[in-house]
């Protein structure tokens, strides 16, 4: 697939930003109502921007508003109603707190769950496609809400938490790559089942089906070679967390070594979010002549 870089955007500063909302609902900063008011101002931030970012990948982001119609039976639609849902009720127990200095445990619960469930929903978007099997499988989820949560736990402070998070985070990333290299190939997708040839036999392209580049071929199929994707694998999980393990094991966490391991964990978010979307193969590459 086509890494499109407002897709990135959106993947990864949405689930920061509502990673860190996880965290301030559960546990509001004690330190009084300015200290919210900057870690509200960042989930917020980041959780809006990321949603923004999705709009220009649409062919006419003026419409975005009809894809809330479609939430029976739309990923995506569902997506953002919880959203939107997520930051009003999110946006009122701030308030409340920067303003008032009322919390109110119920509302920063409430919260908690919403961004959690805006989350999933964004996994199901890309964990529904049958036509990735790269993405179709349990682990797609369970990546996305594990990179939430780690970063939200890191944004809001949550040292030990955190460690653990960063270590399941790294064991789910090495197993969703072992299996969805297995995917196209185990999902029984071939040439001769795109062409509809198999009955005649074997299938090779002896030509490919159109002289120029169209929608599919640009948006599709996205090639990245096996010595790029192997290096490309290791330093995402050194950025985002071996560093950080590495750092939060070793020296006492406070604002500089916690900038470097925010820092170091985002750098590599980005990379493993490029690699989600370089590394899917769509099966209407094997039409024209990709092979799993």
């Amino acid at each position: 697939m086509h890494p499109a870089v407002s897709i990135i955007l959106f993947t990864a500063l949405s689930g920061l930003g509502f990673g860190l909302m996880v965290f301030l609902g559960i546990d509001p900063p004690a330190k009084g109502g300015w200290v919210m008011a900057v870690f509200a101002a960042l989930a917020l931030g980041l959780s809006t921007v990321g949603l923004l970012a999705s709009t220009l990948h649409l062919g006419h982001p003026e419409r975005a508003v009809k894809a809330f119609s479609q939430w029976r039976s739309s990923w995506l639609s569902r997506e953002g109603v919880v959203a939107v849902a997520t930051l009003v009720t999110f946006g009122l127990y701030a308030t409340l707190i920067v303003l008032f200095g009322v919390t109110v445990p119920l509302l920063g619960w409430l919260s908690a769950v919403l961004a959690l469930i805006t989350v999933y929903c964004t996994a199901m978007i890309y964990t529904q496609l049958k036509t990735v099997p790269r993405w179709r499988q349990p682990l797609t989820p369970v990546l996305f809400l594990l990179f939430a949560l780690t970063g939200g736990a890191l944004l809001s402070g949550h040292v030990t938490l955190s460690l653990w998070l960063l270590a399941a985070l790294g064991i789910a990333q090495v197993a969703a790559w072992v299996q969805g290299d297995k995917a196209l190939a185990a999902s029984g997708s071939t040439m001769e089942s795109a062409t509809g040839l198999g009955p005649l036999g074997k299938v090779r392209l002896l030509e490919p089906p159109h002289t120029g580049s169209n929608y599919l071929m640009r948006e599709m199929i996205h090639k990245i070679g096996r010595k790029h994707s192997q290096k490309l694998r290791i330093i995402a999980l050194v950025l985002m967390v071996g560093l950080p393990l590495l750092l939060g094991l070793t020296v006492e966490v406070k604002h500089l070594a916690a900038a470097v391991i925010v820092l170091s964990h985002v750098a590599g978010l980005f990379v493993a979010r490029w690699l989600f979307f370089a590394e899917a193969e769509h099966v209407v590459g094997l039409y024209y002549g990709a092979r799993g």
